[in-house]
């Protein structure tokens, strides 16, 4: 009786010793911590006069993304005795800057990228202001990459208000802000996000048109907003296309000032749609495009371009003609020269 009573017992008990435990929370040190920083009035002054608050929002932390995966000394890990270490912090924005290294332990890869960035470069010159990680990403309410696009103008316009403001009255802006459509590029998509290159760097401008045709060119994207997807197609077969292609490949990426490139006509934030209220000032930037290479050009000039349109009988059927003709004439006067050669040749033969 005891041993049926026993043997069911211990193999319970051994069940559960084999069983899983139970995740635990990573931040059970938030607790401890969150005893003091969760008390909204904590603050220390710093030398500089500022007032820097140590308060951390536990709900908010628990949202974001490292809410339950990281404990608070995995970041503040120098902070791991009570009463805590002195920093010797000056000023809020030291504080920020000392802890842009603490991200690099989990994100050594993205880390590495901004050390390329224009980004560090500001912040190897001694750029107080320059961006770190949590300028960008905040500290502890870091939200998921899945985040709407739209919040990525929002936290870029924090630095660059008057490009964001311009970029927010563009078709691109308008529809990604006001609209919240994905499709539309964000600052990210054409800047990239930690390996961010300067505007002057070399070849950014020759790169440009690639960066349009990423979206440009994607059949699927463009069918549903009526655009043509032979943007590029037709650039790079026109005398600015080839030019630019040429220089690409030549070693001075520099040289590419001189080839008109989609932004020159287009413009790079305030960029409008080519019909509608935007399309008159689109014909007046591009007159004027086209004089810094060509002076005297005027709006016969910039209106003989045939833009991005292939000719056909219902769009420059002129032009569609002449087309057509040399397709015809030229081979023709090809195989007529090569056929008089042969005779010439064959003749020769003959009369020898």
């Amino acid at each position: 009786m005891l041993h049926s009573f026993v043997l069911p017992f211990l193999v319970a008990v051994g069940l559960q010793a084999q069983a899983p435990v139970p995740p635990q929370p990573k931040n059970e040190s938030a607790e401890l911590c969150l005893s003091c920083h969760g008390d909204r009035q904590m603050s220390v002054s710093l030398p500089s006069g500022e007032t820097r608050s140590l308060f951390v929002d536990a709900p908010v932390f628990a949202a974001s993304v490292h809410g339950g995966k990281l404990g608070c000394t995995d970041c503040h890990t120098e902070m791991t005795e009570i009463p805590h270490p002195t920093r010797p912090f000056r000023t809020k924005r030291e504080f920020t800057i000392a802890y842009y290294e603490a991200c690099k332990r989990c994100h050594f890869a993205n880390y590495s990228k901004t050390l390329d960035s224009v980004h560090y470069a500001s912040v190897a010159r001694g750029d107080k202001m320059a961006p770190t990680c949590v300028d960008c990403h905040g500290a502890h309410d870091i939200t998921p990459a899945s985040q709407p696009k739209s919040r990525i103008s929002k936290t870029c316009a924090a630095c660059h208000s008057g490009v964001s403001a311009t970029y927010a009255k563009s078709v691109h802006g308008r529809a990604l802000i006001a609209e919240r459509n994905a499709d539309v590029p964000s600052c990210t998509d054409c800047h990239r996000s930690h390996d961010i290159a300067g505007p002057h760097a070399p070849g950014w401008r020759l790169n440009s048109p690639e960066l349009c045709a990423s979206c440009h060119a994607d059949e699927k994207k463009m069918q549903k907003y009526g655009l043509s997807t032979k943007v590029m197609q037709t650039y790079l077969a026109d005398f600015h296309g080839m030019t630019a292609s040429l220089q690409k490949s030549t070693a001075s990426a520099d040289r590419g000032r001189v080839a008109a490139l989609c932004v020159d006509c287009h413009g790079v934030h305030d960029i409008g749609k080519t019909k509608g209220p935007d399309a008159a000032a689109m014909q007046a930037n591009l007159e004027k495009t086209c004089q810094k290479c060509h002076p005297g050009a005027n709006k016969s000039f910039s209106a003989a371009w045939m833009s991005h349109y292939e000719p056909t009988l219902q769009k420059a059927p002129m032009v569609y003609a002449v087309r057509i003709g040399y397709l015809i004439l030229i081979p023709f006067m090809i195989g007529g020269l090569v056929l008089q050669i042969l005779l010439h040749l064959w003749r020769v033969v003959v009369n020898r």
